[in-house]
């Protein structure tokens, strides 16, 4: 079977002739270009010929299939030294967001937040009030004729209303303490980011896509389950049923800790948790992904990033591998993939060794 044979497979209900093997390469990929490490072959679109090559089944590179238009807002966006810098300008204030690009890591951070008290909120507001969506599907008709037998073609949904704030606009300390000093405030703009993210939600379901993820980089540790029911899950379950609805298969993101909110979340109907992460970097080990989701949705990930790299050794790689297709080749529900991605100082080598582990270890 090709690589978009087994994934669709078991994205049906059916069993593949092996787990099948789908890695996030992009962080890598991208570090690699930065450190000037990329063979010349793999530029620009070379990126899909990179994961052919290393046997990795291809499904994830962010895109969102929608462009966000702002009328009566004036948005600049400028770069200064290491410093990515955001202002938006309206009648009632002007936001600022500033990000700081991390060599070490290959990363940018957020120094600085859009909301971080009740007076940003008026502002924001009318920010989200003068945007629109529309669509951009050309980027998926294009990838879908590249990806070809290699994978399948994926789409992001914005993020809940709760986790955009938190990933993105607040942080989530000046969110708690959004809440706690202005909870009406704080409901109103949540509504309205809500319509807002249907807007650009149905523009996704509508794509050529035929998997669509909702990106929300969920973690237990910092949401928790009262912020999860509250606020994550209504939006979540709506989406799942229009996506469910077009025919095509919904994802979470989930790369952070699981205890606590993977049972709720698989309840909420994603067909598949991707990037989950077992000890020792998460907080379930790989035995207990099963049960603790509770039957239902395909659990997508398996591998820390970190045994990618030179901190461990070959021997540890090769068994933990071993030990994860072990588990995963006892029920057809599994994708072996990265969990979350692999890192800037990530090993060639060790890439490409996993197709060949799932070839002695990952056949049902």
């Amino acid at each position: 079977m090709t690589n978009r044979e087994r994934i669709l497979a078991l994205l049906r209900g059916e069993v593949p002739d092996q787990v099948p093997w789908f890695g996030d390469l992009d962080y890598w990929y991208h570090a690699l270009v930065y450190k000037q490490q990329l063979p010349e072959k793999y530029d620009g679109d070379g990126y899909f010929q990179m994961n052919r090559d290393l046997g990795v089944g291809f499904y994830l590179q962010g895109y969102e299939p929608f462009t966000p238009v702002y009328d009566g807002v004036e948005v600049i966006v400028r770069e200064e030294k290491d410093e990515r810098i955001t202002e938006i300008h309206t009648p009632f204030g002007s936001l600022k967001e500033v990000q700081r690009f991390l060599p070490t890591s290959c990363s940018w951070a957020y120094t600085k937040h859009m909301v971080e008290t009740p007076d940003d909120l008026p502002a924001f507001r009318y920010w989200l009030e003068h945007t629109r969506f529309e669509p951009n599907y050309a980027e998926a008709e294009r990838r879908a004729k590249i990806i070809g037998d290699n994978g399948v073609t994926l789409c992001y949904l914005p993020r809940s209303p709760f986790m955009l704030m938190v990933a993105l606009y607040s942080g989530i300390q000046n969110l708690v303490y959004l809440d706690l000093d202005a909870p009406e405030e704080v409901a109103e703009t949540m509504e309205l980011l809500e319509a807002k993210a249907d807007e650009a939600a149905e523009i996704a379901v509508q794509s050529p896509a035929e998997c669509l993820m909702i990106p929300e980089n969920l973690s237990s540790e910092v949401v928790g389950l009262r912020y999860y029911t509250k606020y994550m899950q209504p939006y979540e379950k709506r989406w799942v049923e229009r996506i469910h609805a077009a025919g095509k298969f919904s994802f979470i993101h989930m790369d952070g800790t699981l205890r606590g909110l993977i049972r709720p979340v698989a309840e909420t109907g994603f067909r598949v948790l991707e990037a989950l992460t077992p000890a020792p970097v998460g907080d379930l080990e790989i035995e207990e992904f099963a049960e603790a989701a509770g039957p239902g949705p395909i659990l997508w990930g398996g591998l820390p990033g970190v045994y990618f790299t030179d901190k461990v050794t070959d021997a540890e790689f090769e068994a933990f591998v071993e030990r994860v297709l072990g588990v995963m080749r006892q029920e057809p529900r599994f994708v072996l993939g990265v969990a979350d991605q692999v890192p800037p100082d990530g090993v060639w080598e060790r890439v490409a060794r996993v197709q060949e582990l799932v070839e002695v270890y990952g056949r049902y």
